[in-house]
C-alpha cells in the first residue's frame, strides 16, 4: 500500500511539471505570444495553489477516496483537452484545471498518514514523499524525451491515460475514509486562518520549507539555461540526463522520516538547511575546468534535492502528529505556503539570470537557506 501511495503521488504531481520544458513548442502550436508563454507554467501553479487552499481541506469533510477519484478524473480530462487544442486560451484554461486536479496528491499523503501507525508515521510519509519528489524531478526529463520522440502532444495523452487508470486503481484498492466532519464548507475554510494563527509548528515548518523550495525552484528554473549556454553547450538530451541524476537526492526522504520517528526532527532540520547552504556554496567556491564545474553542478543538484526532501518530510511528520481531524487543512496550508516560496524563487531566478548571470543566481539561491537557518536559530528546544 505504501508503494501504491508513493507511485500515485509521483504520477499525479508530475502533471504540474511536464509543460516546463515544452513551453517553446506549445506556444508555437497554440499561437501563444512569446511574452505570455510563461503563463503555461504559472497558471498550472496557480491552479495548484487554489486547489491546496479550497479543495484539499475537503479531505477533513468528505469521503477521501471519492474525492481523490473525482480530482484525478478532472485532471485526466484537462490533460486530454490540453493535448488536442490549438487554442491558446483553451490550453491555458486546461493548464489551470490540471493544477486544480493535481492536488489529489495532497489528499493521498494525509490518507497515508491516517492509515499508518503513530510510531512509523514519519517513515511512511517519507516513503510516500520520495515518490512525490521523484515525480517532480522525473517529469521534466521524461517530457523532453517523449516530446523528442513523439511530439509534445504525446506526453499529455499518455499522462491522461495514466491518470484515468490510476483513478480506477485507487477506487479499487483504497479503503473508504469518512472524516467525522460536523462543519460546513465555509466554516471549514474560515477555520484555516484560525489554524494558521494558533499552530506555531505549522508557521515555522512552512517558513523553513518555503525558503528551501524557493532555492529548489530557483536552481531548477535557471540551471537548464546555464547548461545550454555558451560555457557548457549541453543539448536538451544532456539536460534531461542531468535532471535524472538529481533524482538521487530523493533517498533522503525515508531517512529523514525515520529520524523524525526517533524524535530527531530538530537535528534533521538543521542538517537539511545546511545541505541547502552547501549546495549553493560549492559552485561559488570551486572554479576549475569545464568538466570539474559540471561535476560540481551535478553534486549541487543532488545535495540540494536531499536537503529539500529531508526538510519537507520532517515538516510533514511534525504536522501529521497533530489531530487527525485537521490534517488535510494543515497539509493544504503547509503546501500552499511553501509553494508560494517556490514561485518567488522561480521569478527571482529568471530575473537574476538575465540581469547578473549564473553567479547572481547562486548568490540569490544561497540567501534562501541562510534565511531559513536564521529562523531556525530562534526555535526553542522543548523541555
Amino acid at each position: 500500500m505504501v508503494w501504491l501511495f508513493a507511485i500515485a503521488t509521483g504520477l499525479i504531481v508530475a502533471n504540474l511539471y511536464y509543460a516546463q520544458t515544452l513551453i517553446g513548442p506549445i506556444s508555437r502550436a497554440t499561437g501563444l505570444d512569446p511574452g505570455a508563454a510563461g503563463l503555461i507554467v504559472t497558471l498550472t501553479q496557480i491552479g495548484y495553489c487554489i486547489g491546496l487552499l479550497f479543495i484539499v481541506p475537503l479531505g477533513d469533510l468528505l469521503e477521501n477516496r471519492r474525492l481523490i477519484v473525482i480530482a484525478l478524473l478532472v485532471t485526466a480530462v484537462a490533460l486530454l483537452a490540453a493535448s488536442m487544442t490549438s487554442s491558446a486560451n483553451l490550453f491555458l484554461f486546461a493548464a489551470l484545471c490540471i493544477g486544480l486536479g493535481s492536488v489529489a496528491a495532497q489528499i493521498v499523503v494525509p490518507f497515508a498518514a491516517h492509515l499508518s501507525k503513530p510510531e512509523t508515521r514519519g517513515k511512511t510519509v517519507g516513503k510516500v514523499m520520495s515518490g512525490l519528489l521523484m515525480g517532480i524531478m522525473l517529469a521534466r526529463p521524461v517530457a523532453s524525451l517523449v516530446a523528442d520522440a513523439l511530439g509534445w502532444h504525446a506526453i499529455f495523452v499518455l499522462s491522461a491515460i495514466t491518470t484515468a487508470a490510476l483513478a480506477f486503481l485507487l477506487r479499487t484498492r483504497l479503503p473508504q475514509r469518512q472524516p467525522e466532519g460536523g462543519m460546513h464548507y465555509f466554516a471549514l475554510l474560515g477555520s484555516m486562518w484560525h489554524l494558521l494563527k494558533t499552530t506555531p509548528v505549522l508557521r515555522r515548518r512552512a517558513a523553513y520549507q518555503a525558503c528551501m523550495f524557493g532555492a529548489f525552484s530557483l536552481f531548477w528554473t535557471c540551471v537548464s539555461l546555464e547548461l545550454t549556454g555558451p560555457y557548457f553547450q549541453i543539448s536538451q538530451a544532456g539536460v534531461a540526463i542531468f535532471a535524472l541524476v538529481g533524482v538521487a537526492g530523493a533517498i533522503a526522504s525515508p531517512i529523514a522520516g525515520h529520524r523524525a520517528d526517533q524524535g530527531k526532527s530538530r537535528s534533521t532540520t538543521m542538517v537539511a538547511l545546511l545541505l541547502g547552504v552547501l549546495a549553493f556554496a560549492m559552485p561559488l567556491v570551486i572554479h576549475s575546468s569545464r568538466l570539474v564545474d559540471l561535476g560540481v553542478l551535478v553534486m549541487t543538484s543532488i545535495i540540494l534535492d536531499m536537503g529539500v526532501s529531508a526538510n519537507l518530510v520532517t515538516g510533514q511528520r511534525a504536522i501529521f502528529a497533530l489531530p487527525a481531524e485537521i490534517r488535510s487543512r494543515l497539509n493544504g496550508l503547509y503546501m500552499a505556503l511553501f509553494f508560494m516560496g517556490g514561485a518567488i524563487g522561480s521569478s527571482l531566478g529568471g530575473w537574476m539570470f538575465a540581469a547578473h548571470g549564473w553567479t547572481g543566481v547562486l548568490w540569490t539561491g544561497l540567501a534562501f537557506p541562510l534565511i531559513a537557518l536564521c529562523v531556525f536559530a530562534t526555535e526553542t528546544r522543548k523541555p
